[in-house]
């Protein structure tokens, strides 16, 4: 993936003092100085770094709105940021932009214990909601690895998921309603704490939108109580295909666990070391299953998920005694991408889906890519509903390893979409996959999806150069003709 990114507006560079202090004039939190700048320049992909005319720090929706309608007047770029965790280069500055930043947003306004749902600003993070709710017996469901740091307006971005969402749903299915603010300053609000809304489902499209449609102001989400017991079981396998195999007959006897995770060898033992999680280190494979409910319930489904492991050659099984111990079992899952950055200097993580039924081809063919580009690479899975964590790594100071770890990446999306998956199940598109889109939509899907953001943002000035492919028509034709500069498909961006 090489970072082709729009060209710069000569005209908006040549204004940046200006801009910089119109923003002044609406906002008290402007941030222009280069080492102001610095800690913006980049998010969680972190291979590649810009900074932008300005980032602005606003406090109210109303100075969200002021900001935003004069970035529309002037035609100035946007590119909003959550918690800057995001792994798909979807926060990344434009240098002829404004980055807008919500990290100042971050207040939990009401729990509606009554309604079972919460209401919160963008900018607080994934884990203190539950932090929140938990003395009544409540939690968030969608719980991805970073959700101590992640923002809860990040997670609607990219439709984020974690290792609870088999059973309780991603970011999408737990989102009751957004307030929101249009390109041109409109503030709108969508759905609420009832759980139908009439109309078109726009919160759905705003769910994973990657920042090209609005700025999130406000969310509500939906709270859980927590199941009477909770109780996980360690599986191991020798065989990727026998792990893929058991996962797959768990789903389709009927059993839902609450979370379904895989981990191979290598990262069995790089979280073993780091977070000291007492896994078995002469299996192949690690599967955790977590199932809750009623105390009987989960006892009688523990004893089911071991019979079909026995039945799929399981080698080791392990169930939980305690929640210290469940815990433990999870404690160097949720270490994992931790736990590796001891052992490698840099490391790209992706996230195809894929059908369960293809976890062990889809694991066999890393290992061949692993062979064939050089580079080391740890798995973990959310298993249950197919979504993959390849752990790529290599040291980007060396330019030719970066280079390889972005090719290896790329042909793993591609087996993806092959054996019937999709590109990515929860980061995002962002840079990062932008120019694989043609692998999954044609050049009339690709106009479609444009069409919808030019019905929201018609200057195409919110996160440009995310999510849509460079230079490329999904079709047989192959690369677009460019001539002076310009495209005969004038919605597909320019660079």
């Amino acid at each position: 993936m090489s970072l082709i990114m729009p060209e710069p507006d000569q005209l908006t560079l040549d204004n940046s003092e200006s801009i910089i202090a119109d923003l002044r004039k609406i906002s008290k939190n402007v941030l222009s100085e280069e080492e102001e700048k610095a800690a913006y320049e980049t998010d969680g992909l972190s291979v590649h770094r810009q900074r932008p005319i300005a980032v602005v720090l606003p406090e109210t929706a109303k100075e969200v709105s002021e900001i935003l309608k004069y970035c529309y007047r002037n035609n100035v770029k946007v590119v909003p940021r959550g918690a800057g965790t995001g792994l798909s280069g979807g926060a990344l500055p434009l240098k002829d932009s404004v980055l807008v930043s919500l990290g100042k947003f971050n207040k939990i306004l009401d729990i509606d214990f009554d309604n079972r749902c919460v209401v919160t600003q963008p900018g607080v993070t994934n884990l203190a909601i539950t932090g929140a709710v938990q003395h009544e017996g409540f939690y968030y469901a969608p719980d991805p690895s970073s959700q101590l740091a992640c923002s809860i307006g990040g997670n609607i971005s990219t439709n984020a998921g974690g290792v609870h969402s088999l059973k309780y749903g991603v970011t999408t299915n737990n989102v009751l309603g957004i307030e929101m603010v249009l390109i041109d300053g409109t503030i709108i609000r969508l759905g609420g704490k009832n759980l139908d809304a009439e109309g078109y489902d726009l919160l759905g499209i705003m769910t994973g939108s990657e920042g090209l449609l609005a700025v999130i102001t406000e969310i509500t989400v939906r709270i859980l109580k927590k199941p009477q017991s909770v109780r996980a079981v360690l599986i191991g396998f020798n065989t990727n295909n026998d792990a893929g195999n058991c996962v797959a007959e768990i789903i389709s006897s009927g059993i839902i666990p609450a979370g379904m995770e895989i981990m191979d060898k290598p990262l069995i033992i790089a979280t073993d070391n780091f977070a000291k999680a007492g896994y078995p280190r002469d299996v192949e494979i690690l599967l955790i299953v977590e199932l809750d409910g009623t105390e009987s319930e989960v006892d009688t489904l523990i004893n089911r998920v071991l019979e079909i492991a026995k039945k799929n050659k399981a080698s080791y099984n392990r169930a939980s005694e305690s929640d210290e111990e469940r815990l433990r079992f999870w404690k160097g899952r949720k270490a994992a991408f931790t736990a590796l950055g001891v052992i490698s200097p840099d490391y790209i993580c992706m996230d195809g889906s894929i059908p369960r039924k293809k976890l062990g081809n889809v694991l066999n063919e890393i290992a061949s890519l692993s062979k064939k580009y050089g580079l080391a690479v740890a798995n973990c899975f959310h298993a249950g509903d197919g979504n993959l964590h390849p752990l790529i790594m290599f040291d980007s100071n060396n330019a030719k390893e970066l280079k390889k770890a972005e090719a290896f990446g790329a042909d793993i999306l591609k087996y993806c979409v092959k054996v019937g998956g999709v590109l990515t199940g929860e980061h995002g598109v962002g840079i990062e996959k932008r120019d694989l889109m043609c692998e999954m939509f044609n050049n009339d899907d690709i106009q479609q999806q444009l069409s919808l953001k030019k019905a929201f943002d018609e200057k195409s000035l919110l996160n440009p150069g995310k999510v849509f492919p460079v230079l490329h028509r999904c079709a047989e034709e192959g690369r677009v003709h460019i001539h002076k500069g310009k495209t005969r498909h004038p919605d597909l961006p320019r660079f």
